[in-house]
C-alpha cells in the first residue's frame, strides 16, 4: 500500500512539473524594436542582417515573438545570441510566421460561414444589412516558387448565398465579424526559448535575408578634346525585403562570393525614390574582407521597405583620358571555328568582314587619377560637353576593377572611319598538312584629322601558326590575337597585308 501511494504521489509530481511547463511555454513576450542594426549587402541580391534588440525573459520556458522581420529571411541562417548571459538562453524551436492579411485570405477563412452585407434601400437611402453564407471568395491562389509570399488573381468574382438563393458579386458592402486566428499584419520569427535567467535580455541576432541588394553605375565626363574625363560613381541601394531599417549601419562587398542562389529567388519590384548624399568628402572606407572588397559608409543611414537609395561611392575630376579606335574585321566569328579541324582547310572560311571601328575610351585607375580603389563593377555611361550642354555619348559595362588596373570602356563605332577585310589568297601543301592564305585590311580616315587605329586579326584555324610576311609591324597579343597599329591622315587610307602559315 505504501508503494503504491508512492507511486500515485510520484505521478502526480511529474503530471503538476508538466503542467508548471507547459504554462511556462505557453507564455509569451514581444521582442522590443531594433536598438542598433549593421548591414552587410552583398551584390548578389543577398545581404546579412545583425540586429540588437532588448527581450524581457521569464525563467524557464517561454514563447518569444521577433517582430518587423524582412519578408525575404532565411529562417535556416538565423543565428541568436544573449548578450547578458549567453549560456541562459537557448531557443528550441523557431516558426516563421508570414500568413499576412490579405483580402483573399480573409474571405478563405470565412467560405462556408456567415457573413453580412450592407445594402442602401433606394426608396429610403438608409443603409440595412442581410446575411448570407459565403461560397466563393473570386480568388484564385498561385503559390511562388522560392517565395513564400503567393500571388492572387480574380477568378470573375464573389458567390454567396442569400436567402437561399446564389448571387454572384452581391451587392453591398461585405461586413467580416473578426480578423481570424493566424493572419497577421507583418512577418514575424516565434521562438521557443529555455531561459535560466530571468529579466531583461541585451540580445544579437543575426541572419541572411533577399531582396536587400545593391550595385554601382558611374557617371563619366569627357573633355572637349578628350584628353580628361570627369569619373563618379554611385552605389544604387534597393530594399524590397519586407521591412525598413532605421539609422542602421552600412557595409558593402564587391566580389564573387559564391551562394546558393535558389534560396534567394524572389520577385523583385522597382522602387522610384532616391536619396543622394553630401560628396564633399569620402563617405566610404574600402578595407579587405578574405577574397573580397569592403566598402564601409562613414555614417548611418536610412533604408525604407520598398526603397531605392542612391550614395556616392567616389569621385575624380580632371582623369588623364585616351580615345581609341580599334577596328577588329573577324569580330568574334572566328570563335565559332576556332580549332575545328573540319574548317582549317576550307579556303572560303574566314572571308567575313566587319566594317565597323569601335572607338573605345581608357583611363587609369589609380592614386594619380584621384581613383585608387576597388571598383565594384557597373555599368558606366559616358557624357560630353556641346556647346557647353552635356550628351550622352555611349555606355559600357566593367567588371570588379582593382586598383592600378586600366579602364577600358567600348562606347560606339566611329562614323567617319571604314574598316575593310578580305582574303586574297589560300594555298593548301604537304596534303592538307600546311596551309598558308593571305589577308588583306584596309582602312579609311573620312575624319578632318589624323587618326592612330589598333587592327586587331585572330589566327584562328589551328594553335600552330607563324607569319612568314607582313607590310606592317604587329605585335603578338596572345595565341589568338595579332594587333598592327596603323595612322592614317585626314582623307587618307592604309593598306595591311599579311600572309600567315599553319601547320598541323
Amino acid at each position: 500500500m505504501h508503494r503504491y501511494l508512492t507511486l500515485i504521489a510520484g505521478f502526480l509530481v511529474l503530471v503538476g512539473l508538466k503542467t508548471v511547463v507547459s504554462a511556462q511555454g505557453n507564455q509569451q513576450s514581444v521582442a522590443g524594436d531594433r536598438t542598433a542594426v549593421d548591414l552587410t549587402i552583398y551584390n548578389q541580391n543577398l545581404s546579412l542582417i545583425r540586429e540588437e534588440r532588448i527581450i524581457k525573459l521569464v525563467k524557464g520556458m517561454s514563447r518569444v515573438v521577433l517582430p518587423d522581420i524582412p519578408a525575404t529571411i532565411d529562417g535556416t541562417s538565423l543565428h541568436f545570441i544573449s548578450l547578458l548571459d549567453p549560456a541562459a538562453v537557448r531557443v528550441l524551436e523557431q516558426n516563421y510566421q508570414y500568413d499576412l492579411v490579405h483580402q483573399a485570405k480573409l474571405l478563405e477563412k470565412y467560405v462556408g460561414k456567415e457573413v453580412e452585407f450592407v445594402r442602401i434601400d433606394p426608396s429610403t437611402e438608409k443603409e440595412f444589412t442581410v446575411r448570407g453564407k459565403l461560397i466563393a471568395t473570386g480568388y484564385y491562389l498561385q503559390p511562388q516558387h522560392g517565395s513564400p509570399v503567393p500571388n492572387y488573381y480574380s477568378t470573375g468574382g464573389m458567390i454567396a448565398e442569400i436567402d437561399g438563393k446564389i448571387e454572384i458579386n452581391p451587392v453591398g458592402r461585405l461586413i467580416l465579424p473578426s480578423l481570424p486566428e493566424g493572419l497577421i499584419l507583418k512577418p514575424q520569427l516565434e521562438w521557443l526559448v529555455n531561459n535560466a535567467r530571468a529579466g531583461q535580455h541585451k540580445t544579437e541576432i543575426s541572419y541572411l535575408a533577399g531582396q536587400l541588394s545593391w550595385n554601382c553605375n558611374y557617371v563619366a565626363l569627357l573633355n572637349k578634346d578628350d584628353s580628361r574625363i570627369d569619373v563618379t560613381g554611385w552605389v544604387t541601394l534597393t530594399n524590397n525585403s519586407g521591412t525598413s531599417f532605421k539609422n542602421a549601419g552600412l557595409k558593402l562587398v564587391a566580389g564573387d562570393v559564391n551562394v546558393v542562389k535558389e534560396a534567394f529567388e524572389y520577385e523583385a519590384r522597382l522602387a522610384k525614390s532616391q536619396a543622394v548624399a553630401d560628396a564633399s568628402a569620402p563617405q566610404f572606407k574600402q578595407t579587405d574582407l578574405f577574397e573580397y572588397k569592403l566598402y564601409s559608409l562613414q555614417r548611418h543611414t536610412d533604408l525604407n521597405n520598398n526603397e531605392t537609395k542612391q550614395i556616392e561611392l567616389t569621385s575624380a575630376k580632371d582623369v588623364a583620358a585616351k580615345k581609341m579606335f580599334i577596328y577588329d574585321g573577324l569580330a568574334d566569328q572566328w570563335r565559332y571555328w576556332y580549332r575545328n579541324y573540319s574548317y582549317r582547310s576550307q579556303g572560303s572560311f574566314g572571308q567575313q568582314s566587319n566594317t565597323k571601328v569601335g572607338v573605345y575610351v581608357t583611363f587609369k585607375n589609380d592614386d594619380a587619377s584621384g581613383l585608387g580603389i576597388p571598383l565594384p563593377k557597373g555599368k558606366v555611361r559616358v557624357y560630353k560637353r556641346d556647346d557647353g550642354k552635356e550628351q550622352f555619348i555611349g555606355e559600357d559595362q566593367i567588371d570588379h576593377t582593382p586598383k592600378d588596373e586600366e579602364v577600358k570602356l567600348y562606347l560606339g563605332n566611329a562614323f567617319d572611319i571604314v574598316g575593310e577585310r578580305v582574303q586574297k589568297d589560300f594555298k593548301s601543301h604537304a596534303d592538307g598538312h600546311v596551309v598558308e592564305e593571305t589577308i588583306e585590311i584596309k582602312v579609311r580616315n573620312h575624319k578632318d584629322e589624323t587618326v592612330e587605329i589598333q587592327v586587331y586579326e585572330h589566327p584562328w584555324r589551328w594553335s600552330q601558326w607563324e607569319i612568314v610576311k607582313s607590310n606592317t609591324d604587329w605585335t603578338k597579343v596572345d595565341q589568338t590575337t595579332l594587333r598592327f597599329p596603323v595612322k592614317i591622315a585626314r582623307g587618307g587610307e592604309k593598306t595591311v597585308s599579311y600572309t600567315i602559315r599553319y601547320t598541323w
